[in-house]
């Protein structure tokens, strides 16, 4: 048919030329029940030419594995996990699968390749994990060469096999050169390469440009040298590759018909790339938020389609759905934290009705209170320390044991591991130097807000929450009514020191008394539960030559036997020095500055306008002083 087909109407052409695009388009879009804003996530935003690094395409070739089974691999990039297929059984896996990702200088740029074994129903289990910088391969291996990375165990570094990765970076005319030979074999009803007249201007119609449609005629004649009414696909691409820089002529993507700006070339560009690079070769699946979802099996697949479980992230979301997904502030990757989905369903039984906490009010507080007392009693016995194994595999790639100040026999009982100490410079301080720099006060999941009216808005939705309730009646909190407030979640698996996050004297320590309530998001989302300002509480007021007065509240929370200070009334400290301790349970930290005496970092801000918790340690930059702004340089 590249000469065309005298019975063959225009319109059944045309039709054809529908049925593949809604193919590509579909394949695009084709998202399972209960994936949430994964979309959402996944829109293109513009990029500056100054920004813009280039398209990446990363091929995950194989890898060598230390026993058989099947075997697939997720990358993780940002916000977006992608998937390979699983390979046969063998020790030997080989997928050749590949996906384009866009670069930016001041994006995410480190990828990680989880492999996963999958001989479970429903849960398949991470075995190793390589990390790759993509900005600094490329830039080393400019010619996408086959390279060998160690895949790691999660708990131990150990190596425990080998991943064949390839990445280059394509040059934006040749990437439009590939773009066009795909667009263009879309309308080359007999795939033998060449294109008619009637066929080149199906797609030219298609295109949504009525200059492009007058000038068709023009391009097909440029690229026809020969004059015999036929040209071959790679001919015509490279003329529009070089078109579109000058003059461009696609006013609508083909394959999702969004609206594209003509003006900005670039981000035309980038979207028509990465939109086209769905359903063709042997692709990565995407539409994953962490690599744990992306590598679930059919039973978890099946609890999606009946809205038993679910992934969300985004303004007011994250926290109704049955996973937690947090963005890790190095990295800029979503990561998925881990909670028994049993305590996830009670929590929001609880939590998430009057009815629960009807329930709560009738004596399930003492319970609570009684609970915690025992569990805590229990887990400084000797016989806990059975538990540690067991919560280290549960947690298998979330605690690095190699940054722990002692090995593990060094524990005794379980609550010794569980305040563990880290090894000196595990946690680096920011701007050591500069008082006015404030850090973030533990390892923690963390949502900062410029304004308590904003923290109200986004994220606290009790409804009786205020600074004068959570700092209770025997402080002061005039000066921080209208302040800015970070919050500092401790997960069970997180190191549980927290530290002070400015320089200054701590003035008092002043205890509240209360109940004991998960700090779970599920919880402190509730419109019927006022966790921060209900829960036992110890307020220490340090006074600052910076940030004027903060408020830093430790916050008991279910199953957190006892909060521990190492410092006391009239110290000294330095930002990043410890403050206590959190003993088992997770729990929450709290600080209020006074009004305009901070200016948080607005990637915190941002994350936080989402609804998405920000997964960072002690000592990253939290924000610096107004008075100091001008001179400052943001880093985190």
């Amino acid at each position: 048919m590249g000469n065309g087909n005298s019975t063959e109407t225009k319109e059944s052409r045309r039709s054809k030329m529908r049925q593949k695009l809604q193919t590509f388009s579909s394949r695009r879009r084709l998202r399972r029940p209960g994936s949430g804003s994964v979309s959402g996530l996944a829109t293109q935003r513009s990029v500056s030419q100054e920004d813009f690094a280039g398209i990446a395409l990363l091929t995950l070739i194989g890898a060598e594995m230390k026993f058989k089974d099947k075997w697939l691999a997720c990358v993780s990039f940002g916000e977006q996990t992608f998937r390979t297929g699983i390979s046969d059984s063998t020790d030997k896996p080989v997928w050749s699968s590949e996906k384009k990702l866009l670069l930016e200088k001041n994006g995410p740029s480190l990828a990680r390749i989880s492999v996963f074994e999958t001989n479970r129903l429903s849960k398949n289990n991470i075995i190793g994990y390589c990390e790759l910088d993509l900005l600094e391969f490329v830039v080393q291996e400019p010619d996408s060469t086959c390279k060998s990375f160690d895949l790691l165990d999660p708990t131990s570094s150990n190596v425990v096999g080998s991943m064949f990765i390839s990445c280059s970076v394509e040059d934006p005319v040749e990437t439009e050169t590939c773009f066009a030979k795909r667009i263009l074999s879309i309308v080359d009803y007999n795939e033998d390469g060449h294109l008619s007249f009637s066929e080149f201007s199906d797609l030219m119609n298609a295109f949504g440009n009525l200059v492009a449609s007058k000038k068709k005629e023009e391009l097909f004649k440029a690229a026809d040298l020969n004059g015999d009414g036929v040209v071959t696909i790679d001919e015509l691409a490279a003329l529009l590759a070089v078109q579109q820089e000058k003059e461009p002529i696609i006013n609508n993507c083909p394959v999702c018909g969004e609206a594209l700006q003509l003006s900005d070339k670039l981000n035309a560009m980038i979207h028509m790339t990465l939109c086209f690079d769905e359903g063709t070769g042997n692709q990565m699946t995407g539409g994953f938020l962490t690599d744990r979802q992306a590598s679930y099996g059919w039973m978890f697949k099946l609890s999606e389609w009946t809205h038993l479980s679910t992934y969300d992230v985004g303004l007011n979301t994250g926290s109704s759905a049955s996973h937690i997904v947090v963005i890790d502030r190095k990295t800029k990757r979503l990561v998925e934290e881990l909670i028994d989905s049993k305590i996830v369903m009670s929590m929001r039984a609880i939590y998430q009705s009057k009815i629960g906490l009807g329930l709560m009010d009738q004596g399930a507080k003492e319970i609570l209170q009684n609970l915690s007392e025992k569990q805590g009693k229990k887990m400084n016995t000797a016989e806990s320390a059975q538990n540690i194994p067991s919560f280290l595999e549960f947690f298998k790639d979330q605690i690095n044991m190699a940054e722990v100040k002692y090995p593990l026999d060094h524990f005794k009982t379980f609550n010794e591991f569980f305040i563990r100490e880290l090894k000196p410079g595990a946690r680096p301080i920011a701007c050591t130097d500069r008082e006015d720099v404030a850090v973030s006060a533990a390892d923690c999941r963390l949502m900062a807000f410029q304004s308590v009216d904003d923290s109200t808005r986004f994220w606290i939705k009790g409804r009786k929450f205020s600074i004068k309730g959570l700092l209770g009646k025997d402080v002061d909190s005039d000066a921080f009514l209208d302040g800015s407030l970070v919050i500092f979640r401790l997960a069970p698996q997180d190191y549980h020191r927290f530290h002070s996050p400015v320089s200054g004297v701590i003035e008092k320590f002043v205890d509240v008394p209360g109940s004991l309530y998960t700090v779970n998001p599920i919880a402190v989302n509730s419109k019927y539960c006022n966790v921060f300002t209900e829960n036992k509480r110890t307020v220490v007021m340090i006074s600052t030559a910076e940030f004027g007065k903060v408020a830093f509240v430790a916050i008991g929370a279910t199953m957190v036997g006892s909060i521990t200070f190492v410092r006391k009334e009239g110290d000294h400290i330095k930002k990043g020095d410890e403050l206590g301790y959190f003993s088992f349970g997770g729990s929450t930290v709290i600080c209020v500055f006074e009004k305009d005496s901070i200016k948080i970092d607005e990637d915190l801000l941002a994350n936080s306008a989402r609804s998405l918790e920000t997964l960072v340690t002690v000592g990253m930059q939290l924000g610096v002083s107004f008075p100091k702004l001008e001179n400052c340089s943001l880093e985190s």
